[in-house]
């Protein structure tokens, strides 16, 4: 049945990212949503800014960071669309950020170097993921969250512990953004079969770091054309596709803008989804049953409270299911290290 959407009728209706500039400045413009970027000034945080501003979705888009934001948000506020611009910096205003947003995407935190994996970052990251999304829970418990600081799989159990500590939490409103493994299995396999990426539907199941990235290609639509060698290779580059970035730019970041493009993405399904509009099934890293690991990403149709229906584990092939095994043990280590240090 799940293989079924990823048919051509949903292809047809084109990607829905691309809704993200819809809206040009002739047209009446209908804008409805706060959104709050936690982050704001860093590699991710300002391109994420920048394509946010251009959703005609936005109302408001909140910038937030530890260091001066205002000149950034003074810069956004000069593009000629209808959103306004606040700007707040500071421990002591991250609350003030955070408060009445419909959305809040975390992309605060040390980005990847060269050498470094993401597990690397999580004894830096994870308390900047618990503060905010601690004061979530007190001040926008409503809110739809999006991780994106790494190491995703183990902070997004940081999120919920600290949400349940604060007071409130709603796992259909957490989600680890796991968007950027589908964009990049789009590209690759588009590139391979020399057809445009945005005509390729499949799911990427499991987590955001190495072998917990299961892209599925027997559920690839259009069917995929390649033999066992050419798929492990192209699974291998999915899965290592951050580390060619952090190695290509040669200790000067990681994969900021392709990130910042998914997350994009990714927060207009979560608007669409808001407003009773949902597009194709996305894929994130969401408290789940589907398997022995407590989150685990699978594809979801969004909706007004966040998560509508969480699709599950779509048919795997043998091979897909040995994966499924690894990537299952590796998560499950990933949320216990997050449940772990909020104890």
């Amino acid at each position: 049945m799940l293989g079924k959407q990823f048919q051509s009728s949903a292809i047809s209706q084109c990607r829905v990212c691309w809704r993200l500039y819809q809206a040009t400045p002739g047209q009446m413009q209908t804008r409805q949503f706060r959104v709050a970027v936690i982050g704001a000034v860093g590699g991710i945080g300002q391109p994420l800014s920048l394509l946010l501003m251009a959703n005609k979705l936005v109302t408001e888009l909140v910038l937030h960071d530890l260091t001066a934001t205002k000149g950034f948000g003074q810069d956004l506020s000069h593009i000629d669309r209808a959103c306004q611009v606040k700007s707040f910096f500071g421990e002591d205003q991250m609350e003030s950020a955070i408060k009445g947003a419909d959305i809040v995407m975390i992309t605060a935190g040390m980005p990847r170097k060269p050498g470094q994996t993401r597990d690397f970052l999580f004894d830096t990251n994870a308390p900047i993921v618990a503060k905010a999304a601690g004061l979530v829970s007190q001040h926008a418990a409503h809110a739809l969250v999006g991780i994106i600081t790494n190491p995703v799989n183990a902070v997004v159990a940081v999120a919920a512990e600290a949400m349940k500590k604060a007071g409130y939490y709603d796992p259909e409103r957490l989600f680890g953004v796991t968007t950027l493994d589908v964009v990049r299995a789009e590209k690759f396999i588009g590139d391979h079969m020399s057809i445009h990426p945005g005509k390729v539907r499949i799911p990427v199941i499991g987590g955001h770091a190495g072998t917990t990235i299961v892209p599925i290609f027997s559920q690839c639509q259009p069917p995929f054309e390649g033999d066992e060698k050419c798929i492990a290779s192209i699974v291998k580059r999915i899965q290592t596709g951050g580390d060619e970035v952090v190695k290509a730019k040669a200790g000067q970041g990681s994969a900021t803008l392709s990130m910042a493009y998914a997350a994009a993405r990714f927060t207009n399904a979560l608007m669409l989804g808001l407003k009773g509009e949902p597009g194709p099934p996305e894929c994130a890293y969401v408290q789940s049953d589907a398997t022995e690991a407590p989150f685990f990403s699978t594809p979801l149709t969004l909706g007004p409270k966040g998560i509508e229906e969480n699709h599950g584990l779509p048919e795997l092939d043998e091979c897909e299911k040995e994966q499924l095994k690894v990537a299952v043990d590796a998560l499950k280590k990933s949320a216990a290290k997050g449940v772990k240090f909020m104890e």
